[in-house]
């Protein structure tokens, strides 16, 4: 049953993800890295990233208008839940990224630290999507403060790292959970669909962990408003 669940979890999510990537490419977003954005979220959020793409997501028809660039936008107005969940989903898309190259490249090459694979994991995952997160949050805060490179870069930085650490808590919390408890021995592989299903209840529990840290740096005009 648990193979059966994972498997159409799988699919429904990967169908999410092409069916948002299909609309973008005809209707662009306004920012470059939403459109890559948007379809990593539904890997793991599946219908509900549909739900919130289709809500507050999906851009006009006809050519995508740009944001206004330089400082921050309309401070004024308090923060609306939609765009702390638009600035999460930039590190959630970081985090997916490294998950997926990450936990398939230590598998191949029987990567190990202290003697425990999760450990190796733990490692690896978050240096990765530490170094992605930053990517992805520097091609977004950049035009929109019209930001040098090396301006672009700090900025990315400072906006990302405490967000990225916030939602490895969550999805270390649940991968602790199913590595010692749910599933000790053996242990899930990510050659399973399980270990993918386990990993999508993990990022949504991430996403979960790093969104009041994710409001907090939006409030503080570490990042940008978005919707």
């Amino acid at each position: 049953m648990l193979h059966l669940l994972s498997v159409v979890s799988l699919i429904v999510a990967g169908l999410c993800a092409v069916g948002i990537a299909l609309d973008i490419s005809r209707r662009p977003q306004p920012m470059s890295v939403m459109n890559l954005v948007w379809p990593i979220t539904a890997l793991y959020f599946g219908p509900i990233a549909v739900w919130a793409y289709l809500q507050f997501g999906r851009a006009r028809k006809g050519p995508a208008m740009p944001h206004k660039e330089g400082g921050h936008q309309e401070k004024e107005k308090p923060v609306t839940w939609n765009q702390v969940a638009l600035a999460t989903s930039h590190c959630g898309a970081g985090c997916t990224i490294a998950d997926v190259l990450t936990e398939f490249t230590l598998f191949g090459l029987g990567v190990t630290l202290l003697g425990s694979k999760l450990w190796a994991s733990f490692a690896w995952d978050l240096a990765a999507a530490w170094l992605l997160g930053v990517i992805i949050q520097y091609f977004s805060i950049k035009p929109m403060r019209n930001l040098s490179v090396k301006e672009g870069i700090v900025a990315a930085v400072k906006a990302d790292t405490l967000s990225i650490l916030a939602f490895q808590v969550g999805m270390y919390a649940w991968m602790a959970l199913v590595y010692f408890k749910l599933f000790p021995s053996p242990h899930l592989e990510p050659i399973q669909p399980e270990y993918w299903l386990m990993m999508q209840i993990g990022m949504i529990c991430g996403f979960l962990t790093s969104y009041p840290m994710n409001r907090w740096l939006v409030e503080a005009g570490l990042k940008e408003k978005m919707g």
